[in-house]
């Protein structure tokens, strides 16, 4: 692994993204969330390249063939991921070749700062590099050593800087999770106070005007200008303006009452509605067509209440206001035939 000195520049350029680059990477996953596949290509190509560092000058050796040859084992099992058993044959070959330390120590630091080393330990290399810049003062590895230092301290501060990150993280997500908590708290108070006002208005007795409001989907029951409880709705498969003939679809607008009902109905419960009025009659008229009828405030299709609210995400009935079955059972409840209803735009 001995640096030729005539691709210096060359390889204290590797060196000096070997850390950078890498925790670039960690940084990128953490705050920025890249890609799954870039960054494991852009990890391998740093692995790659602290190989390349570590089987670089292997063919470059003065210390003798047995030396030369332990240096190859220990660039052997780097190569296979024994990072370990790679210092530890390092560590031997320290006390057996003395004259080889300043090569060993940048070796063990670089194995020591090594991305894709799980256990790799930051203070260590910077302890090889800060004994080979002091012990071996003209070493052809102090200036790299000295590169080495500067983007492991930066990695450092990086590494807590995202941890510090992290932690800020987890806390917002604890305070979500807190704050979602007291959400749902609040809305089953509310269901339970509307439950509560919803039985007294039963109590009572019955509303005295359904307000439908188009724009919005929503039905209203008002008892004494107070609002009891609202339900969602569908309307017509044409909802938008003012029924005008038989078959468009359309919900009426303006002001009806209740004027029968059918507990046969094939929508569960149906509340007819006095559609048409006198107005709707006298524009069928103008327009030459018949101004239909049959308007109802029912539940869903027989046989199809397993659907549940989940009828109301598409408009789907002839120009009638559909609710769940359960909805229409309230609603017959508490609005005897005459009541009021005012459908709204």
């Amino acid at each position: 692994m001995i640096l030729p000195r005539g691709k210096e520049m060359r390889d204290q350029n590797i060196l000096h993204i070997v850390l950078s680059e890498g925790y670039r990477q960690s940084s990128a996953y953490i705050v920025r969330k890249q890609s799954k596949v870039s960054d494991y290509r852009y990890f391998f190509c740093i692995c790659m390249t602290v190989t390349s560092i570590l089987l670089c000058g292997c063919s470059h050796f003065d210390g003798g063939y047995q030396a030369k040859s332990t240096f190859e084992e220990a660039n052997d099992l780097f190569n296979q991921g024994s990072y370990k058993a790679s210092l530890n044959k390092y560590e031997q070959i320290i006390e057996k070749y003395p004259s080889t330390a300043d090569r060993v120590l940048f070796e063990m630091g670089i194995i020591y700062a090594y991305p894709k080393n799980e256990q790799k330990d930051y203070q260590k290399a910077l302890e090889c590099f800060q004994k080979l810049i002091k012990d071996y003062p003209g070493s052809g590895y102090r200036q790299d050593s000295e590169m080495m230092i500067f983007n492991i301290n930066n990695a450092i501060i990086k590494d807590k800087t995202i941890a510090t990150q992290q932690t800020q993280i987890e806390t917002l997500q604890q305070e979500v999770k807190r704050k979602e908590n007291e959400v749902l708290t609040l809305h089953k108070n509310i269901e339970a106070l509307e439950q509560k006002v919803f039985a007294f208005a039963i109590k009572m007795g019955a509303v005295d005007k359904i307000l439908i409001e188009k724009k919005e989907r929503r039905l209203m029951l008002i008892s004494k200008g107070e609002v009891i409880k609202t339900y969602k709705i569908a309307l017509g498969g044409n909802p938008i303006g003012q029924k005008e003939r038989q078959g468009d679809n359309k919900t009426p607008e303006g002001i009806y009452f209740i004027d029968s009902r059918n507990k046969d109905s094939h929508y569960h419960l149906s509340l007819h509605i006095s559609y048409p009025n006198e107005r709707d009659k006298k524009r069928a008229k103008g327009l030459g067509v018949s101004p239909g009828g049959n308007i109802m405030i029912h539940g869903i299709k027989n046989g199809f209440s397993w659907v549940g609210d989940s009828h109301t995400e598409v408009n789907w009935t002839k120009g009638c206001i559909a609710v769940t079955d359960k909805e229409i059972e309230e609603i017959s409840k508490l609005a005897p035939n005459g009541t009021i209803v005012e459908i709204r735009p």
